[in-house]
């Protein structure tokens, strides 16, 4: 389970890498969501000791109460908390994504067109 999380952790990383450098904002925008997506993962992968299943979330009458026999909610809280701003945060930049297209006709992140740039000679 470990290799599967480890191996989706660096896809997602990989691919919003991959993404970030592209031109167009769109891509870029994409690109920092998927960022987002791996980095909850890792901190949501970190508050589970070793992936451990089948721990009690909250406590219970006859299990002791040390942090062995149960799962870390900090980590879990964290990430809901990183959804819920990386919504807003991707909502956001669309809206100024619509409205950079609308007033320079393009969705370039330098403003220009690579066929525009007029070459060096």
């Amino acid at each position: 389970m470990e290799i599967v999380l480890a191996l989706a952790i660096g896809v997602l990383t990989g691919s919003g890498v991959w993404l970030l450098l592209r031109p167009r904002t769109y891509q870029v925008i994409m690109g920092l969501s998927l960022m987002a997506y791996a980095v909850n993962l890792f901190i949501f992968s970190m508050g589970r000791q070793g992936l451990a299943i089948d721990k009690e979330p909250v406590l219970r009458a006859g299990i002791p109460t040390d942090l062995v026999n149960y799962a870390d909610p900090m980590p879990q809280a964290l990430v809901l908390t990183a959804i819920v701003i990386g919504f807003a945060m991707t909502a956001l930049f669309l809206v100024v994504l619509l409205a950079s297209r609308g007033t320079a006709g393009n969705d370039h992140v330098d403003g220009v067109h690579s066929r525009d740039v007029q070459e060096m000679p």
